[in-house]
């Protein structure tokens, strides 16, 4: 037994002989059905606190050689799977099982090519006393020294790489060092014979350059998309239950402050259509409600729900990003925080801690670090549980954010008094919103449609928002689409030293409602004009008036 290679099931029995420990061995029925395939690359990634480790201790316990693990694994629900075909334990023991954990190696302050070599050297040290006998080509290269391995005794390796990220949190600005790293994982892992399985844990998924993965062996399992693994994520809702009675806890509590990660399985093939027969719809998708694991056990350990997160990140982290307020991403995490859901496109985010082109980038990395939950179905993210929560607000708690979240009161009354149709209201508050414009920039159209899109950015809570929509006669200012069927559509169109009826009028005379007819009886027109001609100097400075219409 090794530190590397073999490290065998110490660890995994610690789990098991532990206060709480949730049984997870079923995701090596899933793993066992990849070993030896093409689909034998695979990469998990999901938050901190989430039993990535202890998932690749199981492994290790499972598939490496002189382990002894049966016992361990014999009182496991893998054990009770029955398919004659392919028996729970046919591939137990029967590998040389590599553990790394790359934080061990990439925290020392050397180069990346230093702390690549110095692991090479550690794993190499460990293979050449298990196996003296092979005719070694060079001594000191990793890779053709486990393809000696291979071609002279058939040795096959599960390869399992913990915390393989670690790179992009420690070595964040060096751009080359990550790139040498990626192209030593890529030759050392795709297309080898002596590859049985590569499993790869992380918080980030794969690195990708523009839309293409740095690894694109690896098949991924990320916390967005976690496929065949979702109900291994984290702890699920029965799972939590289980244990609150278990322990005489109340379920309710737990449920608020761990819960809110939502994530969806794979569709299950209805090869005959069995399944539309009977019930008239496609097979879908299995959905899960996940908890945090590391914060259920503590709660449930001590009986004191709290917030469990310090023990593992600091405020700091968060704070980062949201005070870069990038696109406007303060006003977005103030609706995140009033219990709100924002769209973000998950798709553009490259997977690491500085390459950011959008605030949807810094959304979708704070989902894969678990402050953001994600619905796949609406593409919405949102705050989780009440635990996240205090991070936030712990996160924004300088005074400079009293600002912000005004705005943010502000602006549901803005959005309220549009239902009202309350135009005086709605005047007066878009006044308050379009003072946040500079004087140099304020008499100009762009400052005049950002403050409103500014001033009604609660909005985007319960609407799409299109700017200039083409109706077919022209172009509507602002147009929000509803996402929930109780409230009416609106459409916003912009004067300047005219007045509001102008502003309504060409609603009707280019009959920009006909291209919203679907919301005839449910849409309302809102005409909003600004006297640029009012000087500094005057009391009525940024004077706006409004007139609403419900059509």
């Amino acid at each position: 037994m090794g530190i590397y290679l073999n490290p065998g099931s110490y660890a995994f029995s610690e789990a098991i002989n532990s206060d709480i420990y949730i049984d997870k061995t079923e995701m090596i029925s899933f793993l066992n059905s990849v070993v030896r395939t093409k689909q034998k690359y695979v990469c998990v990634s999901r938050p901190r606190r989430f039993g990535k480790s202890m998932a690749a201790d199981m492994l290790c316990a499972y598939y490496g050689k002189n382990a002894e693990s049966r016992e361990l694994f014999e009182g496991c629900k893998i054990s009770k799977e029955t398919n004659e075909n392919e028996p729970w334990d046919r591939y137990l023991g029967k590998y040389d099982v590599i553990r790394l954990v790359m934080t061990d190696f990439f925290k020392r302050g050397n180069s990346v090519e230093a702390c690549i070599k110095r692991m090479s050297k550690l794993v190499l040290r460990e293979l050449i006393k298990e196996y003296p006998d092979v005719d070694y080509f060079d001594k000191e290269d990793l890779i053709q020294s486990m393809q000696d391995c291979y071609a002279e005794n058939n040795t096959q390796f599960v390869i399992i790489i913990d915390e393989w990220d670690a790179i992009f949190r420690e070595y964040k600005e060096d751009k080359e060092g990550q790139k040498l790293y990626l192209d030593f994982l890529r030759d050392w892992l795709k297309d080898k014979e002596y590859a049985a399985l590569a499993y790869m844990t992380g918080i980030l998924p794969i690195k990708k350059y523009g839309k293409h993965s740095a690894l694109n062996m690896f098949d991924e399992y990320s916390i967005i998309q976690p496929m065949q693994l979702a109900p291994y994520t984290g702890f699920t809702r029965e799972e939590v239950y289980g244990l609150c009675k278990s322990y005489g806890r109340k379920f309710e509590d737990y449920n608020e402050w761990y819960d809110g990660y939502r994530v969806s399985g794979i569709v299950p093939p209805d090869p005959n259509h069995e399944i539309l027969e009977e019930t008239g719809k496609s097979p879908e998708a299995e959905k899960y409600r996940l908890y945090s694991p590391l914060s259920v056990v503590k709660a449930i350990r001590s009986g004191v729900i709290s917030n469990y997160w310090n023990d593992t990140e600091t405020y700091e982290a968060l704070r980062q990003y949201i005070d870069w307020n990038f696109d406007g991403l303060k006003e977005d995490v103030a609706i995140l925080m009033d219990g709100g859901r924002i769209k973000v496109d998950v798709t553009t985010y490259q997977n690491d801690m500085t390459t950011f082109n959008t605030k949807d980038d810094i959304l979708t990395m704070l989902i894969h670090l678990g402050y953001l939950g994600y619905d796949k179905e609406t593409g919405e993210v949102f705050i989780p549980n009440k635990e996240v929560l205090q991070v936030f607000k712990a996160s924004t708690g300088s005074r400079e954010w009293v600002v912000t979240f005004r705005a943010l009161e502000n602006s549901r009354k803005l959005l309220e008094a549009t239902w009202n149709c309350d135009e005086k209201k709605v005047a007066e508050l878009i006044e308050a919103a379009h003072d946040k414009a500079g004087n140099r920039t304020y008499n100009s159209e762009e400052a005049l449609s950002y403050s409103i899109r500014l001033a009604y950015y609660s909005a985007q809570e319960y609407y799409t928002v299109i700017p200039e929509l083409d109706t077919g006669k022209g172009y509507a200012d602002l147009v929000y689409i509803p996402k929930v069927p109780d409230k009416p559509a609106i459409l916003i169109e912009l004067k300047y030293n005219k007045d509001a009826v102008t502003a309504i009028t060409q609603i009707h005379e280019r009959n920009y409602p006909e291209r919203l007819e679907h919301y005839k009886d449910n849409l309302i027109l809102v005409g909003i004009n600004y006297d640029r001609t009012i000087k500094n100097e005057s009391p009525e400075f940024k004077h706006h008036s409004c007139v609403i219409e419900k059509a």
